[in-house]
């Protein structure tokens, strides 16, 4: 039995050495750096406490960056979400162009953020030569739609980014809930078919429980997104009074100001978002399995 483990342990350990050197390492190392005063360049630094986690707590800024942040987090879990759902049940009795329906909903994902910004700065958004341009003389100024002659001033700005996030990423969301719903097994909703149950019943108490966990999965991998969201705001508002989120926040304060202590102390609090959601998860998950 020790030969065995010693050589289990001698199997795995250059998969640990290379995941400490990558994960561990550079983690315990920008943990570190939350604490000290290093402005990134030089090699002089000085322990400072919790000083940053002040700094960046009195900042109205960094407060207003999340309230974006949930103001994001909320929007995506909610208009993708029943997109996808919704888009995903129509599709789930379709045979012959289910695949070619996919395959055009992915077609926003697959490509780079970068890409996908820029196509709506130029041939939506451009004040110049945009769709919106053509289009703004016919929107009244008092009207619901008034926010769409300036969709990127700063009231409405951050919604302006989401929405063409949203446009990316709610075809990936249809492909993962079409393959989960794929999995009911269809005695039970012919049984439910016999019983008299129409559609929203048939969601409801079928196919909505068998694909809970994997919904659950994707509220918790959208929240953590949510905070890491970067791409769509810096390259469409460069962050800003009106759309400014905690990684354009932390970019900032890293590479504009050289304070990479407090950008580090940011981004601890983003993942701290992360590891809440991840906790939800795990605790839903026991639950269910008790269950």
């Amino acid at each position: 039995m020790r030969r065995w483990s010693f050589q289990y342990y001698l199997l795995i350990s250059p998969a640990l050495l290379l995941s400490a050197m990558i994960v561990l390492v550079p983690g315990l190392l920008t943990l570190l750096v939350a604490f000290t005063d290093w402005n990134g360049v030089s090699f002089d630094l000085n322990w400072v406490g919790v000083a940053n986690f002040h700094k960046i707590f009195d900042d109205r800024i960094f407060w207003n960056a999340l309230g974006n942040n949930i103001r994001w987090t909320l929007l995506f879990l909610t208009i993708p979400v029943a997109i996808g759902l919704l888009t995903a049940m129509l599709l789930l009795k379709r045979r012959r162009t289910k695949t070619l329906y996919q395959l055009i909903y992915l077609g926003p994902y697959v490509l780079a953020p970068v890409t996908n910004a820029i196509l709506w700065l130029n041939i939506v958004l451009n004040p110049a030569s945009g769709l919106l341009r053509q289009i703004r003389p016919y929107i009244p100024r008092d009207s619901l739609l008034a926010p769409l002659r300036s969709p990127l001033s700063p009231d409405v700005a951050l919604f302006t980014v989401a929405a063409v996030d949203i446009w990316h990423y709610w075809g990936f969301l249809t492909v993962v809930y079409l393959a989960a719903l794929r999995q009911t097994p269809q005695e039970l909703v012919e049984a439910a078919m016999v019983e008299g149950a129409n559609a929203l019943q048939l969601f409801r108490h079928i196919y909505l429980p068998t694909i809970l966990p994997t919904v659950l999965l994707m509220f918790v991998l959208i929240t953590i997104f949510s905070f890491l969201t970067f791409e769509y705001v810096y390259i469409m508002t460069n962050g800003g009074t009106g759309s400014e989120m905690l990684s354009t926040y932390a970019y900032n304060q890293a590479f504009h100001k050289f304070q990479y202590g407090r950008a580090v102390a940011t981004g601890l609090v983003m993942s701290a978002f992360g590891l809440l959601a991840s906790f939800f998860y795990v605790w839903m998950s026991r639950r269910e399995i008790r269950a």
